[in-house]
């Protein structure tokens, strides 16, 4: 099984005091460059997918899926980053068009029973498949009515998972010409919607560059203040979001349907994924697509100074969850229904919840309340 990388240790020079204002530095950097790496393998899930839709064939298709897989990788360490109105989930924010979920596949395409639906069959709704045209009926009707993000590209590349020992099996010749109806605009609304995470990766990216406004704005605040916003995200994401509705909500139901990434059979990576954007926070260390370490004052580092005997439950908390959520296996929806694998996924939920708490109660050392 794919392991996470071991936690680094906070780089800041032995002779500088960790401050709260280094730490919201070192987070900034590490947002920026979590998005950069989005960006770029977003724009390589392009140029498979162009390939795929000029090409249809088993390898186009296969290159097609694997740099999905790819793309995800980063993608899924910015998760932490939502849930305190920063770029990514503000009122302008692009969040709910890239990554919502449970998506109802019917509102994009054919599923089994339904040859005909979708709106890659709907030439009356979007007779020209455009970005705009897909952007205006995100949600339109309902919250499962997505049209576009991740999980839209998922769909379009794998088709719904019908089967116990494999992913979803969409064939390559729903992209040839003359195969399976509306193959044309199924490769237009493929290339549309990725090109969509293109400008909503590019935006969030540019708001935290070096010099942006935004970025700016946010390491000109009041130092705890900013603080507080971090590790509001950071406690929300880990105990609401990742550990709650990821997986204790599919963990309950035993229903592959309320799994993150059900197309692709890839929730298990998700679930790791989401617990390295946590570590990446807390320790102040991510580590890009090139190799290069980005690391600085991090929040450890800083309770440390105030609490270590938090510090360390801290840090124990992020090394179990680290060796928790790695001991799932593949696939998610197959764990979730085996005696055996609902052990692992609970154990998993356990240890994501503590993580949070511990986050909380050092939070608290610093005098900063979470309400997660």
């Amino acid at each position: 099984m794919t392991s996470l990388p071991g936690c680094s240790s906070d780089t800041t020079n032995p002779g500088t005091a960790v401050d709260a204002k280094s730490v919201v530095q070192t987070y900034s950097r590490i947002v920026e460059a979590t998005y950069a790496d989005a960006l770029t393998r977003a724009q390589a899930l392009k140029t498979a997918c162009q390939q795929l839709v000029s090409a249809p064939s088993e390898a186009t298709l296969g290159a097609a899926r694997t740099a999905y897989v790819n793309a995800r990788y980063p993608y899924g360490q910015s998760d932490v980053f939502r849930f305190y109105g920063g770029p990514i989930d503000d009122d302008n924010g692009p969040e709910g068009a890239m990554n919502g979920w449970p998506l109802d596949e019917a509102y994009i395409d054919y599923v089994v029973g339904a040859e005909s639906s979708g709106v890659v069959n709907d030439l009356m709704t979007i007779p020209v498949i455009t970005k705009d045209a897909i952007r205006a009926i995100n949600e339109q009707g309902g919250e499962t009515n997505i049209s576009c993000g991740y999980h839209a590209v998922e769909f379009l590349l794998w088709g719904q998972d019908l089967y116990v020992d494999s992913p979803g099996r969409r064939p390559y010749t729903d992209y040839v010409q003359g195969g399976r109806t509306n193959a044309d605009r199924r490769g237009q609304y493929l290339l549309a919607v990725v090109d969509m995470l293109i400008d909503d990766l590019t935006y969030v990216h540019d708001a935290w560059a070096s010099g942006a406004e935004y970025r700016t704005k946010f390491e000109a605040m009041n130092p705890d203040d900013a603080l507080k916003l971090v590790l509001t995200g950071a406690g929300k994401f880990t105990i609401g979001e990742l550990a709650g509705e990821r997986m204790e909500v599919a963990w309950n139901n035993a229903d592959q349907e309320d799994e993150h990434s059900c197309f692709s059979d890839q929730t298990h990576m998700d679930v790791r994924l989401g617990q390295m954007g946590i570590r990446n926070v807390l320790t102040g260390t991510y580590v890009t697509l090139d190799g290069r370490q980005i690391a600085g004052a991090s929040f450890v580092a800083l309770v440390a100074a105030r609490n270590a005997t938090l510090a360390q439950t801290l840090q124990r908390s992020i090394e179990r969850a680290d060796a928790e959520v790695v001991s799932i296996h593949a696939p998610f929806d197959q764990e979730i229904i085996q005696a055996d694998g609902r052990i692992r996924v609970k154990n998993a939920i356990n240890a994501l919840v503590a993580e949070g708490v511990a986050l909380q109660d050092a939070a608290r050392a610093l005098g900063i309340t979470l309400e997660l």
